[in-house]
């Protein structure tokens, strides 16, 4: 009898300790899972959707850029404490666990790299809404309405923008897309009469807020900033919101009949220039961007994808990158992880620090966007100059620039040579 107590006491025991939550756990299973995370940006708690996963006794943390995961390359978890590294971000994210909730900070740890708390709790299922949600879906645009409250003071700001909103009942998914790129793929839900949409995959994060108003606008605040007024694309002007800028007639060159010039070392100190010899006669990209500049990230499969489509018929690319730091032994290690994540198989110079574009390229009018592309026909003058780039996040216009970025390609393979142009 007392042999049997025994045993039925550790069973109990067993099933106990089995019936513990997770955060009873120690070790990296006590916080796989899914959470409800935060990342503070000024006034502004960004959410976002943020899973962590066990790989042996390493952890490894998901962003998600729509549904795609965007994974940490290396982790550890000890004493409460976690590190998670995304070397292709080059940013850490670092915090405490106890028990029931992450507190620390996710920073970028390049030079003047910001740093945002991150907060973070167990992921919690939203009730489904019976009612019927206010009907936003389509292409808006929209325009800054009083002043700027931004730290950064960006002159692209005052612009107007593109909105693209999808919906699914409550559900509500999108993009803002500025002359210079978009924010990635926005997410979330009516939550009563408020619009609530963000974006935190890294990078770019975004809080928007918007309420619809009786005339058919939206009233929207962006990371509890800014203020602006958006309408539907054919609505628009008559709302009086200004057009947006053309992301074709943005920048462009000084002279267009002149050849368009280069000189820029690779991540080997070699010298490539638009007078060697592989460049004669093919039409070139010029794609300026850099490692830290989220859009230059989109826009690089893109390229990659042309480039193996084309080159063989004449089209070779240079990726220009212009970096954080301004020093070439800092930024190579990132270059060359860029490099190594997209695969690129043309060569990526190194253009010296973010502000340099304007004195290293003197040709350029109106620089302004991260990416900015250059498209060079045979006899090395610009065709067309592209600012910004949008990615997968806003739909049609992804697919429309595309579209528009491969027909000129295959125009500009087709052109002969002028010869009345020369390289210099």
């Amino acid at each position: 009898m007392k042999n049997l107590r025994s045993v039925a006491g550790r069973l109990l025991q067993a099933i106990l300790l089995l019936a513990l939550p997770l955060s009873g756990q120690s070790g990296v299973a006590g916080i796989e899972g899914s959470w409800d995370a935060v990342v503070v940006v000024g006034q502004a708690e960004v959410p976002f959707r943020f899973e962590i996963s066990a790989q042996g006794a390493e952890p490894k943390g998901f962003f998600f850029e729509g549904e795609n995961r965007i994974g940490s390359t290396s982790g550890k978890f000890a004493d409460g404490k976690l590190q998670l590294d995304y070397e292709f971000l080059n940013a850490t994210l670092t915090a405490s666990f106890d028990g029931e909730k992450l507190d620390g900070s996710y920073r970028y740890n390049r030079k003047n790299g910001r740093e945002y708390p991150f907060h973070a709790r167990r992921a919690v299922a939203v009730a489904a809404d019976t009612d019927a949600s206010p009907k936003i879906a389509g292409n808006w645009e929209m325009t800054l309405v009083g002043p700027d409250n931004s730290t950064t003071k960006d002159p692209r700001a005052v612009l107007s923008w593109k909105l693209y909103l999808r919906q699914a009942g409550w559900d509500v998914s999108g993009s803002i897309l500025r002359v210079d790129g978009d924010t990635g793929t926005l997410t979330g839900r009516w939550q009563g009469d408020s619009l609530v949409l963000s974006h935190f995959a890294g990078e770019r994060p975004v809080l928007l807020e918007a309420k619809l108003q009786p005339d058919g606008t939206l009233d929207i605040l962006v990371n509890r900033q800014n203020k602006y007024l958006a309408a539907r694309t054919n609505e628009a002007r008559a709302k009086g919101i200004p057009e947006p800028p053309d992301p074709a007639r943005y920048t462009n060159v000084k002279d267009e009949e002149e050849p368009f010039h280069f000189r820029f070392p690779d991540v080997d100190g070699k010298i490539v220039s638009d007078a060697d010899a592989r460049f004669r006669n093919k039409v070139v990209i010029l794609a300026i961007g850099g490692t830290w500049c989220p859009n230059c990230r989109d826009e690089a499969p893109f390229l990659v994808e042309l480039y193996r489509r084309y080159h063989a018929q004449g089209l070779e690319i240079v990726g220009l990158n212009f970096e954080a730091s301004g020093e070439f032994a800092d930024d190579k290690p990132r270059i060359e992880s860029f490099v190594k994540e997209f695969s690129v198989p043309y060569p990526v110079l190194y253009g010296g620090a973010i502000p340099d574009v304007k004195d290293k390229l003197p040709q350029i009018v109106n620089f302004g966007a991260y990416p900015t592309t250059i498209y060079l026909r045979r006899d090395g003058r610009v065709a067309s100059v592209h600012a910004g780039f949008a990615s997968t996040a806003t739909g049609e216009a992804h697919m429309a620039l595309e579209n528009e970025v491969e027909q000129l390609v295959e125009r500009l393979l087709t052109e002969k040579n002028n010869e009345r142009a020369s390289r210099q």
